[in-house]
Parts: structure tokens; C-alpha cells; sequence
């Protein structure tokens, strides 16, 4: 018993010698004001501005009847691909048909008496040539001729009317596309007037992509680039990120831009086309359109470097006497999640501190060390934690024996 005593004498001993006095296990001494430090540089870097789009077809256009009825055909599904003047939909058409009989009739009707006050206009000129009637007579034929031939006109003119309207119960398609949704169904009474149209066919070849810009953001892209119409021809190609978070793979064209802002949300609209020949994209999607940002003289911070405060981005700038101040900085708000790119509070040549900024404060007096260095602590303080893990629980072990 006394032997097992003094070995947890001597053990216990190893331990507090090991952990320094009670030192913070795993983490480097900061005691001697060692700290990672960077000198500034710029570099190339890219980064992607997203902005939400929403997706249509070059052409969508909604289909509504020109008349009033009942749907007695659907002939299309949704989803199908309809060339230009395909029948789509069929409205009860018995009443314009009669009208078009009606309109039939009063033609024949019309030209039955043109015919016959021709007979009469022709064989009243030469009873007037025989001095058989005279000239009241010869005019009252040739009235009696002209207002036959403009009843006829009239009655033409209706029949064209009646077919016209005939044909806007078969409701055919003006272009070429995918037909949309089908809200009607046989038996449903549509008019033009519904709010609702029966169907949207849309071009989907081509594809535009809305999407908009900052007032802000258009006016930085137009000075300097010689108007709208430049700025958009030196736009560069864009992708397209879909709602699964895929990038498609065809690259778009911006290819226009609103000349108005909207003043409710001071926003610029622009339109991108993509190609779509495997139809892979539908008109009524929604996606992000992402474009490419490379700047070639950019400064870059590591995240860790920096602290926040009120939504304000600073670091600790080192000075020639090495004594730190906090300092704001500004960042682009686009950013991939471990570094920020200044714009403005650092430049070219300054020093920061990179590594460990939680335990500064402003003024204080460092040692500058690489980054390399410091690391190198961290790893020998956890090495140490490790070692003193191992002989506390080795102690632990040697009580239980008792």
C-alpha cells in the first residue's frame, strides 16, 4: 500500500509539471505576443454574382376565343408540340353555321334580282334606242340595276362576316410551340372576355431569361461603355442555375435591357436568350442568373481575420512599431464563404494580423510571426493537451486500482 502511494505521488507530480502550473491545455501562449501577420497583395480572383430570373419562352402567346360558346373539342394535350394553324379547340358552332346558311341565302337572294334588273336595264336601252320608252324609264332601270348590284355587295359582304365568325370556333394555333396548361375542359363556356385564357402555346426554341439589376449596378455597367447598347454587347456570356441548383449546359447572351427603372423597387430589367434544343427548359421556370466577376488586382482577407460589428467589417492593421489598430474595412458584398475582397480601408503594402484577432486589443504591442509559425504553435499546444490528457487519465486508472 505504501509503495502504490508514493507512485501516485510521483504520477500526480509528472502531471502539474506537464500542464505547466494549471496553463490552458491545447492552446498556444499568447504571453509572449506572437501573432500571424500578412503584408498585402493583390492577386486575380472570380467571383459570381447571382440574381433571381424567371424563365419564358421567346414567343408565349395566351390563346383566347374571339366568340362566345360552349367547348365541344379539346383536340390538343398539355405539354404537346403544335405547328402554326393547328386546330387546338372547337366552340359550339350550330348558331354561327346558321348564320352563315342565313348569309348563303340572302346572296342567292341578292343575286337572283341583280340578275333580273340586268335583263331589265339592257332590254329597256334598246326599247329606248327604238324610241319605244323614254329617258325616266331607261334611268329608272339603270337605278333599279345599280341598287342590285350593291345589295349584292351587301349581302357578300355578310356572308364573309358569318364565315368569319364561323371560323373563330375553331380555335387554331397563331405559331409554333408547346401548349400549356388546360384550364377548360369540354363543356366549359368561354368567351373573350374570360379572364383566363384557354391555352398558352409557347416558342420554347429559344429561351429568355428575365431577370434585374440594381439602378446602381446598370449605371456602373453603362458609364464609360458608350451607352445602353454597348454595355450590352460587351456583356459577358452568363449561365443559368437552375431551381435544383444544376448549372444548364448551354451559356446565354444578354441581349436587353429596360429603359425604364422601376421606381417601387429601383431595379433595371435585363433579358437573356439561352438555346434550348433538348426543350430541357420550360417557359413559367424559375431560376438564378450567375455572372462571372474577375477582377485581376483584387485584395483578398481570410473571414478569420476579420470581426463585425453593427454590420461593419474591421481588422487589426500592424504598424511600423508594431503596435495593432482597429480598423474598418469595406467588402464586397459577394463573397465565397472563407474570404472577403476589400474595396476599401486596405491597400498595398499594409500589414494585418490574419491569425488569433480575438485576444487583441487596440494598441497593443505584438511580434509579428508567419502564418507558418503560428500554426506550428497550435499544433505543439495541442500535442501537449494530448499528452496531458494522457497522463490525468493514466492517473485516473491507477486510483481505480486501489
Amino acid at each position: 500500500m505504501r509503495k502504490k502511494q508514493m507512485l501516485m505521488t510521483i504520477i500526480a507530480g509528472a502531471v502539474m509539471a506537464s500542464c505547466g502550473g494549471g496553463g490552458q491545455s491545447g492552446k498556444p501562449n499568447f504571453a509572449d505576443n506572437e501573432y500571424a501577420v500578412r503584408t498585402v497583395a493583390t492577386q486575380s480572383t472570380e467571383l459570381q454574382t447571382t440574381f433571381p430570373a424567371t424563365i419564358k419562352g421567346i414567343q408565349d402567346v395566351q390563346i383566347r376565343p374571339k366568340v362566345s360558346g360552349f367547348l365541344t373539342q379539346v383536340c390538343v394535350h398539355e405539354g404537346q408540340t403544335v405547328g402554326v394553324g393547328q386546330l387546338l379547340f372547337v366552340v359550339d358552332n350550330e348558331t354561327y353555321q346558321a348564320q352563315v346558311r342565313q348569309a348563303q341565302a340572302a346572296v342567292n337572294t341578292a343575286q337572283a334580282q341583280l340578275n333580273t334588273s340586268k335583263l331589265t336595264y339592257e332590254n329597256s336601252k334598246k326599247l329606248f334606242d327604238n324610241k319605244v320608252i323614254g329617258q325616266y324609264e331607261l334611268e329608272t332601270a339603270g337605278n333599279n340595276y345599280t341598287t342590285a348590284q350593291a345589295q349584292l355587295s351587301q349581302a357578300q359582304a355578310a356572308l364573309a362576316s358569318a364565315k368569319e365568325a364561323l371560323s373563330y370556333c375553331y380555335v387554331k394555333s397563331p405559331v409554333a410551340g408547346v401548349v400549356g396548361s388546360l384550364p377548360f375542359k369540354v363543356g366549359a363556356l368561354v368567351s373573350a372576355s374570360s379572364v383566363e385564357p384557354l391555352t398558352t402555346v409557347s416558342d420554347i426554341n429559344t429561351m429568355e431569361v428575365y431577370f434585374s439589376v440594381t439602378e446602381k449596378d446598370f449605371l456602373t455597367m453603362t458609364k464609360g461603355q458608350g451607352g445602353v447598347s454597348a454595355a450590352i454587347a460587351a456583356y459577358p456570356a452568363v449561365q443559368l442555375m437552375l431551381a435544383d441548383g444544376t448549372i444548364y449546359s448551354e451559356p446565354g447572351k444578354v441581349v436587353k435591357a429596360s429603359g425604364v427603372i422601376d421606381a417601387s423597387t429601383g431595379s433595371v430589367s435585363m433579358i437573356a436568350r439561352f438555346p434550348n434544343p433538348n426543350k430541357e427548359l420550360r417557359s413559367g421556370g424559375a431560376g438564378q442568373i450567375v455572372v462571372p466577376n474577375t477582377n485581376s488586382q483584387a485584395i483578398i482577407v481570410p473571414q478569420e481575420a476579420t470581426s463585425e460589428v453593427q454590420n461593419k467589417k474591421f481588422v487589426y492593421l500592424v504598424g511600423k512599431d508594431n503596435k495593432v489598430k482597429y480598423t474598418e474595412i469595406k467588402v464586397d458584398p459577394q463573397d465565397d464563404g472563407q474570404t472577403y475582397i476589400v474595396t476599401s480601408g486596405l491597400k498595398v503594402g499594409d500589414r494585418y494580423v490574419s491569425r488569433g484577432i480575438t485576444s487583441l486589443t487596440d494598441g497593443m504591442e505584438i511580434k509579428p510571426i508567419t502564418d507558418e509559425q503560428y500554426l506550428k504553435k497550435i499544433d505543439d499546444a495541442a500535442k501537449l493537451g494530448e499528452k496531458q490528457g494522457s497522463a490525468a487519465g493514466f492517473v485516473e486508472v491507477m486510483k481505480g486500482k486501489k
